[in-house]
């Protein structure tokens, strides 16, 4: 299916491709968002395609811009909802300046490394935007989904970020948690993180919603392997075993499914983040998807309406922003899932295309300093300048 070139205002343009041929969907979604004077491109691709085709065909369409990107566990693009696509967007020198800073060898992450690296590209903004770049300037995270390093990399990027407001999303691979992949220069990565320092002229508000809240069943963390996010007691019991007993279930019944819509909930400073598990592993602890430790103090999430949260976030948006002329979109892909279990998935859909969202699915979500799951994490632009 051949997408229309989708231009969602002056200097930003959005596409997509489901072509399997690397070469072929690249060329295609060129042929959408290419632009005179480009400042940068962002996109998302399924893990299905050949990668290192993909890298070089990415680096010889867009030779001389800035382009970052990422494997996913599924695309939202201008037609909504999508897997084993491309999708991306481009915005003009007109609509911004952008910048990139690069963390590898995430495997062996230091705090100062981090921080050194985001001052320089900091450095770097300041230098072309003026000292007083921060008030319009956002960040975009895009880092290995598989890495275990969020929780750290986030906690050295929020210390030099400082004001600058920060979300993004975990790369993915449908699904298969073997390897995730983060695109620089004609090539991807994994164990690598990718920042993007974006200053616009343009209003943009960055946001995070999810549809779970706290309750009152409440469970205690007490055996863990914080390293490898594996829990392997809950309430001195089997984790799995226990936390499908709170659930009324059998450990056999813990599917992706289920966990997609019964993940539980951390309170922190007054808000609720959720945590999600990943898995039952063959000796019954669970993994998760973000930081966990031993004491932690968890609750089963309790759900409202996805499609009305969303709905009245982007409303929120609308009336601070104007209508946006682009929003780029991190979802977690156990939210998709959740989607299809209620055949809510076209709705949400047409939500998406409603309000110009292009981005993934991911393994995990960013917001400022805290990593996070089966969230929607963002950036809305808006259409007036300031």
């Amino acid at each position: 299916m051949r997408a229309e070139v989708t231009s969602a205002g002056d200097g930003i343009k959005r596409g997509f491709s489901q072509a399997a041929d690397a070469r072929a969907a690249v060329a295609e979604l060129r042929d959408q968002i290419h632009q005179s004077d480009m400042a940068v491109v962002l996109f998302f691709c399924s893990p299905a395609f050949d990668l290192e085709e993909l890298g070089r065909a990415m680096r010889d369409a867009f030779p001389d811009t800035l382009t970052l990107g990422c494997s996913t566990a599924g695309e939202i693009t201008p037609m909504g909802y999508c897997t084993g696509s491309l999708t991306g967007l481009s915005m003009s020198g007109d609509i911004c300046h952008a910048d990139a800073v690069y963390i590898d060898q995430l495997s062996e992450f230091a705090f100062s490394h981090g921080l050194d690296s985001v001052r320089q590209g900091l450095a770097r903004m300041a230098e072309t935007e003026g000292p007083d770049f921060t008030q319009g300037t956002f960040a975009m995270l895009m880092i290995d989904g598989m890495s275990s390093a969020e929780d750290s990399v986030l906690s050295a990027l929020h210390a030099g970020l400082g004001e600058i407001p920060l979300f993004g999303g975990s790369a993915g691979d449908d699904l298969n948690f073997r390897r995730t992949w983060v695109y620089r220069d004609g090539r991807f990565h994994s164990d690598m993180a990718a920042l993007v320092l974006v200053h616009t002229p343009f209003p943009f508000r960055v946001f995070k919603t999810q549809h779970f809240v706290g309750s009152d069943t409440k469970m205690v963390i007490t055996g863990a392997d914080p390293l490898r996010r594996i829990v392997t007691e809950i309430n001195a019991e089997p984790a799995g075993r226990e936390f499908a007993r709170m659930l009324g279930m059998e450990v056999a019944e813990l599917t992706p499914m289920i966990f997609a819509t019964h993940p539980v909930v951390v309170r922190v400073g007054g808000a609720d983040y959720v945590r999600s598990i990943q898995k039952v592993n063959p000796d019954g602890s669970l993994s998760f998807f973000c930081a966990i430790d031993e004491g932690l103090v968890l609750s089963v999430a309790s759900t409202v309406d996805p499609y009305a949260n969303l709905a009245q976030v982007f409303e929120d948006i609308r009336a601070e922003i104007g209508p946006p002329q682009l929003i780029i979109g991190c979802e977690c892909v156990l939210r998709s899932l959740e989607m299809e279990r209620t055949q809510m998935k076209q709705r949400m859909s047409d939500l998406l295309i409603a309000n110009n969202v292009v981005g993934f699915n991911t393994y995990g979500e960013q917001f400022n300093a805290m990593h996070v799951n089966q969230t929607f994490t963002g950036v809305a632009l808006g259409a007036r300048r300031q």
